[in-house]
Formats: C-alpha cells, structure tokens, sequence
C-alpha cells in the first residue's frame, strides 16, 4: 500500500512539474524586454481599460533612462531607474496640457505610474507595483 501511495505521490509530482514548464516555456517565449517595448494599458487600479489605440502607452527607453509615452490624449516624458529586485522608480514626468475627454483617468494614470515602486512580468504583461499593491498592468504591443 505504501509503495502505491508514493508512487502516487511521485506521478502527481512529475504531473505537475511538467504542467509547470509549459507555463515557464510559454511566460519565456512571450517575455519582452521591460527597455525598448512599447506597453499598452490594459488594466489600471484594478479596473480593465478600453484604450484608443495610440493612448495609454509607455515607453522605458536605454539611453539616458529616459521614458515616453501618451495618456488620453496627452504625451508625457521622464526619467526612469531600476534597481535590484526589480525596483523601478518613476519620475518626475512632465506632459503636455492638452484639454480632452478622460483627462481624470489620464491624471490617475500618471499617479499610478509615478508612484511606482517595482515591477513584476508574466510572459508580455508588465505589472507595476506600488508598495507591493497592484496599480497598473500593461500589455507589450
């Protein structure tokens, strides 16, 4: 009874250690990079996000750290920095004053970002962290 229980055991284990790798494969395969892809908003404090395209992107950018990227309707521009553990710091960010529809969400948008504190990724998801509170989730385009 004992050598069918852990042989049981063993098949269970293995079950789900090769379910396990085909997540890794696939969260590998469709990784992008966290510099030089543009991401676009899917998901901000907890609500889903029905963006235009061409709204509501981000862009970390190698040279100079410098980040871009487009609200409702305006662009905005600022500076980034990673550390260890994945930390991600945001800001200051600067945007342009154009008036338009959703500009409330445009502004909470920006609080969400500069108050990042780190990142996360799964596969071409972007998920950026405040604290260890979920603000915002970002899909690579």
């Amino acid at each position: 009874m004992k050598i069918l229980f852990r042989i049981a055991a063993l098949a269970a284990t293995i079950a789900l250690a090769a379910g396990c790798c085909n997540c890794r494969s696939y969260q590998k395969k469709t990784r992008r990079p966290l510099v030089g892809t543009e991401w676009q908003l899917i998901q901000l404090e907890g609500r889903s996000v029905k963006a235009e395209p061409g709204t509501y992107t981000l862009t970390l950018e190698a040279e100079g750290n410098h980040l871009s990227g487009v609200g409702a309707c305006n662009r905005l521009m600022g500076s980034y920095s990673t550390g260890e553990r994945r930390a991600l710091k945001i800001g200051p960010l600067a945007s342009t004053k154009m008036a338009c529809p959703n500009l409330d969400q445009e502004q909470q948008f920006l609080r969400a970002i500069e108050s990042t504190t780190h990142y996360d990724m799964d596969g071409p998801m972007l998920l950026l962290l405040s604290n260890g509170e979920l603000r915002a989730v970002f899909q690579a385009k």
